[in-house]
Formats: structure tokens, sequence, C-alpha cells
């Protein structure tokens, strides 16, 4: 199972004639990486969760079954990875520096959604950043961003 699905996301990733992936693996890696920030502290919440579906709904326009079938290929896929770099590469290659902006954001508001971030959160995040190759002053811009007005 592990190597069936290695495979096809590396084929996703790679495509053999050189086209740009499509659009659901852009969306498969950006779960991920929700999804990871869901996990981080090993305590994932019904809100973030909430939080990780919202978000793919609505960045991607997509149906309450797509956005099921997503979430599950995402969490699955993230159990799966031995590293973030096969996701943020791609986000890299694909995306311009604005798009990258709102994933980091989105992130954030993962984190934010249980309204405590751990350290465990707050390094993969700073990982996850430098991954991307955002700046610190778009990280923490980000940060603002998605921080709830009712936290401190």
């Amino acid at each position: 199972m592990l190597n069936k699905l290695n495979e096809f996301f590396s084929t996703l990733i790679t495509p053999s004639n050189g086209a740009p992936p499509p659009e659901h693996t852009l969306q498969l890696a950006t779960a991920v990486l929700m999804i990871e920030v869901m996990r981080a502290d090993a305590e994932s919440s019904e809100a973030e969760l909430a939080t990780v579906m919202r978000i793919l709904k609505q960045r991607f326009q997509l149906t309450d079954r797509e956005v099921q079938q997503l979430s599950a290929l995402g969490q699955l896929t993230a159990q799966q990875a031995t590293d973030l770099h096969q996701f943020t590469s791609l986000l890299n290659r694909e995306l311009a520096r604005e798009e990258k902006l709102f994933i980091v954001e989105y992130m954030w508001q993962v984190a934010y959604a249980d309204r405590h971030i751990s350290a465990h959160e707050n390094h993969l995040m700073r990982r996850m950043t430098d991954l991307l190759h955002i700046s610190q002053a778009d990280y923490i811009a980000a940060k603002m961003r998605a921080k709830p007005a009712d936290m401190e």
C-alpha cells in the first residue's frame, strides 16, 4: 500500500510528459501541509479538522464530497510521507509568492483553530515557511492575519 501511494504521488508530482501537475496535485500538497500542522501537537482537534475542511472547500471551490475525499487522501498521504520537501518543492515550482503566502496563512488558521499554538506547531510552521522560501516578515504578517481577533 505504501509503495503504491508513493508511486502514485511521485507520478503526480513529476509527470513523464513534462506538463505541469494537475490541479488536484496542488490541492493535495496544500491539504497535506495543513494536516501536518493539525498533527504537529499530537492532539488533533475537531476544530482543526473543521478548519482544514473549510479552507479546502473555499480555496478550491470543492463539493462536500470532494472535500471529504481530499481530506482523507491528505491524511493518508501525510501519515505515509517521509518528509515535507516533496510537497513544498511542488508548491515552490508551481505557485507564485502570493499564493504560497495564502497557504502559510491557511496553515496558521489551522494552528490557531484549537486556540493554542504549541511549540511543535510553531517549529513546524517555521520549518515549512523556510521550505516555501517565505521571508520572516511575510511569515509574521501571515501569522498576524490568521490570528483570531479575540486571542492575545
